[in-house]
């Protein structure tokens, strides 16, 4: 099942350029059409035709839930703004394919967002 209607969203990443930043600067704003309580993101990046990473985490499981995204009632807006920090990988030069998705349960059955993208390495970080 596909859900073609327009979902209010938007995800801004600063620096554009990510090549040697220690922190990145996210902000996203979202209105999610059913209550969060749970919530799991599943995120895969290809390149080339082969999955190159893929990275699962439970950002809400109902209790004690550290992330403000946890418990955004269905059409409240919600609008959080954070920091990426750690490892960073060096991607080859090349178009990479980005999947993210969040789901309401652990099987991962019940999608609630999905977001499909290219990331362009312009040159190489060697």
């Amino acid at each position: 099942f596909v859900d073609s209607t327009t979902y209010a969203f938007t995800f801004n990443l600063t620096p554009c350029s990510m090549m040697n930043e220690p922190v990145w600067k996210a902000a996203l704003t979202w209105i999610p059409r059913s209550d969060i309580h749970f919530l799991k993101v599943v995120f895969k990046v290809w390149y080339d035709g082969a999955k190159s990473l893929t990275w699962k985490e439970l950002l809400c499981s109902g209790a004690d839930d550290k992330y403000s995204v946890c418990g955004t009632l269905k059409g409240e807006t919600l609008v959080s703004a954070f920091d990426i920090k750690g490892l960073r990988m060096k991607f080859p030069k090349g178009n990479y394919s980005v999947i993210v998705q969040g789901f309401s349960d652990d099987s991962e059955n019940n999608m609630l967002i999905c977001l499909n993208f290219t990331m362009i390495v312009k040159q190489d970080p060697f």
